[in-house]
C-alpha cells in the first residue's frame, strides 16, 4: 500500500482527530532516503540553489522539473498533494519567499506549475515547514471549525492561510478569504473554512504595528527558524550573478500556461529563466509613460502605486483574472507571448495601444513593435524564436481619458473568459478624440477592433452611437462555437460587454434603452 493510499484509508475508516492525522503533513515521521544532487557550470557555481523549509538545497535535477515533483519524489514531502496539475485546485500550494529590500516577502504559488529554475535564491515552504510541536493556530482553527474531512485539500488551505498571516495587509475576513481563493475543497464545504479564516483574522488583529513575520513566530504560527531565513538567503545570494542565459534556450516566465500545455516537454527543455529577474522586473513611470518589465506579474501590477493611481478600478479587474497563487506567478509578457485569443491582460493592454521592445541574441539589437501588430494568426507571432520582450510601455491615462475592462466566464472568478473586452477613450468637451476597443474570444487572435475604434473618433456619446458601435464591432469578429458557447452567443455577448463599457463610463446614459436594444 502506498503512503497516499494509507492516508486515505486511515481517514476514512478510523475515528481519528485532526491531531492524530498530523502525520499526513509531517514526513519527518518516516525514514526515506534524501536525494541532494549537485551540478556545476564551468565557473563552478551550483545551478539551482534554494532553501526548502529549513534545509538548503543544491540540485542538478533539470531546472524545468516542477517543484511539486521535486518535493514529493526527491524529498519525500508528501503533504503537498497532486491534484489537477493545472493550477486550479490548490492542493499543491507552497509559499515562496523572496528577498526584497532587505526583507523576505512570501507569496502562495501552485507548485505543479512552478519550475525549479524559478526558485534560484528563494525560500520554499511546504506544509511540513510550518509544523510546530503542537498544532499551530491555523491548523487549530481548521480543527476547531471542522474544516477538514478527507484531508486532501487541507494542506493547501493551511499554507495559503499561513501566507495570509505573513502579508502586510489589513487583517479582515474578506482578505483572509481572498488568500484561499485558489484552493478548492471537494467535500467539507466552505463555511467551516470561512469560520476558521475568521478565527485567524481575530488573532491577527492583535498584531498592531509588529512586523508580520515576528508576530507569526511569537504566536507559533511559524517555527522560530523562520527568523533566520533572511540572513540565510543573503548568504545564498552572495556571489550569485544571475544571467539571462544563452541564445539556445527557451524563455521561461511564470510557466502558468506553458506547463499546462507542455508539462512533459518542459521538464527536459533548455530554458532561460526570466521570472523575477532583476533586470526585467519593475513598474516605473517615465514622464507620461508607464514602463513595465516583462517579468512583472499580475500581483506586481496590483501592488503598483502607478497602476492603482492610473486605473482606480484595477483591483476589480484583476479579481476577475485567475486566483491569488496564479496571479503571483503569471507574467505580463508571458500572457502576450502565449497568444491566447482570450488572454485577459493581452486584451487589457491592446486597448491601451501598448508598445513592445524586443531583444534578440545580441542585446544591443532591439526593435519596437505595437502589441496590436504582434499577432499574425492563431499562435503565429511577428517575432523571431530568439527574440524576447525586454520592455512594455504605454501612455498613462490622463484626466481626459476613460478606461474599462469587462469579462464574462462560466464562473465569475477563477475561470477562463468566454468573451472579454477593454475600451480606452480620450474625450474633450464630450467628443471622443481617440478610441481603442479590444475583444477576446471572438476570433483566432486577441483582437484590436480597428474599424470600431476609428468609428468612435469624433463622436459624442449617445444610446444610438453605442448601438452603432456594437454593429460595427460585430462586423469585425469571427467567433467559433466551442465548449464556452456558440458563435451566436459570443457575438451577442460582445455587444453586451460594449454596453457595459458605456454604462460604466457614462452613467447618465439611459440604461433601460441600452438593455432593450438587441
Amino acid at each position: 500500500m502506498y503512503l497516499c493510499e494509507l492516508c486515505v484509508y486511515v481517514v476514512k475508516t478510523t475515528p481519528v482527530s485532526f491531531q492524530k492525522i498530523r502525520f499526513l503533513f509531517d514526513s519527518s515521521r518516516f525514514s526515506y532516503p534524501i536525494i541532494t544532487n549537485f551540478r556545476y557550470d564551468q565557473t563552478g557555481k551550483v545551478l539551482t540553489r534554494f532553501i526548502l523549509n529549513d534545509t538548503t538545497i543544491a540540485t542538478d535535477l533539470p531546472p524545468g522539473m516542477v517543484v511539486l515533483d521535486f518535493i514529493r519524489y526527491h524529498r519525500q514531502l508528501m503533504g503537498t498533494k497532486i491534484g489537477c496539475r493545472e493550477g486550479d485546485c490548490g492542493a499543491c500550494t507552497v509559499l515562496v519567499g523572496t528577498l526584497k529590500d532587505g526583507e523576505v516577502s512570501y507569496q502562495s504559488m501552485t507548485s505543479c506549475l512552478l519550475p525549479l529554475g524559478n526558485l534560484q535564491g528563494k525560500h520554499v515552504v511546504t506544509i511540513e515547514g510550518i509544523n510546530n510541536e503542537n498544532l499551530n493556530p491555523v491548523q487549530q482553527a481548521m480543527a476547531d471549525e471542522g474544516a477538514t474531512q478527507c484531508g486532501f485539500c487541507t494542506p493547501g488551505f493551511v499554507i495559503s492561510l499561513a501566507g495570509f498571516c505573513l502579508e502586510d495587509k489589513e487583517p479582515s475576513v474578506s482578505n483572509a478569504i481572498a488568500a484561499v481563493d485558489g484552493n478548492i475543497c471537494r467535500c467539507t464545504g466552505y463555511k467551516s473554512i470561512e469560520r476558521a479564516a475568521a478565527h485567524i483574522t481575530r488573532l491577527l488583529e492583535n498584531r498592531k504595528e509588529e512586523p508580520p513575520l515576528r508576530f507569526a513566530v511569537r504566536e507559533k504560527i511559524l517555527p522560530a527558524w523562520f527568523e533566520r531565513i533572511k540572513n540565510r538567503l543573503q548568504d545564498l545570494l552572495n556571489g550569485e550573478e544571475r544571467t539571462s542565459g544563452s541564445e539556445t534556450k527557451k524563455v521561461m516566465g511564470g510557466g502558468t500556461d506553458l506547463y499546462v500545455q507542455q508539462h512533459e516537454e518542459m521538464q527536459e527543455a533548455s530554458l532561460r529563466f526570466f521570472f523575477d529577474h532583476p533586470a526585467l522586473n519593475g513598474i516605473e513611470r517615465e514622464g507620461n509613460r508607464c514602463i513595465v518589465g516583462p517579468s512583472a506579474t499580475v500581483t506586481d501590477l496590483r501592488q503598483s502605486p502607478i497602476i492603482n493611481e492610473s486605473f482606480p478600478a484595477f483591483h476589480r479587474y484583476a479579481k476577475l483574472i485567475s486566483s491569488t497563487p496564479i496571479r503571483n506567478m503569471a507574467t505580463i509578457a508571458g500572457n502576450f507571448i502565449n497568444a491566447s485569443p482570450i488572454g485577459d491582460f493581452t486584451i487589457f493592454f491592446l486597448a491601451l495601444d501598448a508598445q513592445l521592445e524586443l531583444s534578440g541574441n545580441d542585446e544591443k539589437e532591439k526593435r519596437r513593435i505595437a502589441l496590436r501588430k504582434l499577432y499574425k494568426g492563431y499562435k503565429d507571432l511577428d517575432k523571431d524564436p530568439q527574440e524576447y520582450i525586454s520592455r512594455i510601455y504605454f501612455e498613462l491615462p490622463s484626466k481626459t481619458t476613460l478606461f474599462n475592462f469587462e469579462k464574462v466566464s462560466k464562473r465569475t472568478h477563477l475561470d477562463i473568459a468566454t468573451v472579454n473586452s477593454a475600451i480606452w477613450l480620450d474625450l474633450e468637451d464630450g467628443i471622443i478624440q481617440k478610441a481603442g476597443l479590444s475583444a477576446g474570444g471572438v476570433g483566432p487572435i486577441p483582437l484590436f477592433l480597428e474599424k470600431t475604434s476609428a468609428f468612435l473618433k469624433g463622436k459624442s456619446i449617445s444610446e444610438e452611437i453605442v448601438e452603432e458601435t456594437i454593429a460595427i464591432a460585430r462586423s469585425e469578429i469571427s467567433p467559433i462555437s466551442d465548449v464556452r458557447g456558440s458563435k451566436e452567443y459570443k457575438s451577442l455577448l460582445l455587444g453586451q460587454l460594449i454596453k457595459a463599457h458605456f454604462i460604466t463610463l457614462f452613467p447618465k446614459l439611459e440604461i433601460q434603452k441600452l438593455i432593450n436594444a438587441l
